[in-house]
């Protein structure tokens, strides 16, 4: 399966739709997005990864990475992981609780709530 990176601008955040597999060859192709955003001077990413059906250890590190660049550059980085849909919730949740580093993201179950201000994100 190929991945694909559709990016759209909602309420002042800049959106990456992700939906396939992060994987080796795929997870530049992500990290590639995320830098071009904050070249653009986007302070506010959202990463939609509801319809990533699967993410090994180099998808891992892209996320990682997104997570320390934007914290470098003083931005706000926020995943779309929904706790429902196909099979028990979203595959980079499941990886990411495996791996032990769920709890350095700030996870939403959907767009609306990822892009409000005073709403919370899950718990880890």
């Amino acid at each position: 399966m190929t991945l694909k990176v559709l990016e759209v601008e909602q309420g002042g955040w800049a959106v990456l739709r992700v939906s396939g597999e992060m994987d080796l060859v795929t997870s530049p192709a992500v990290r590639q997005h995320v830098h071009d955003a904050v070249a653009e001077g986007r302070r506010s990413l959202v990463l939609d990864l509801g319809e990533v059906q699967f993410c090994d250890s180099s998808g891992v590190g892209v996320l990682i990475a997104a997570r320390r660049l934007m914290r470098s550059c003083s931005g706000r980085l926020r995943l779309i992981l929904p706790a429902q849909g196909a099979v028990d919730g979203s595959h980079v949740n499941r990886v990411l609780a495996a791996l032990g580093v769920r709890r350095l993201f700030e996870v939403y179950p959907d767009l609306s709530t990822a892009i409000d201000e005073a709403a919370e994100p899950l718990s880890a």
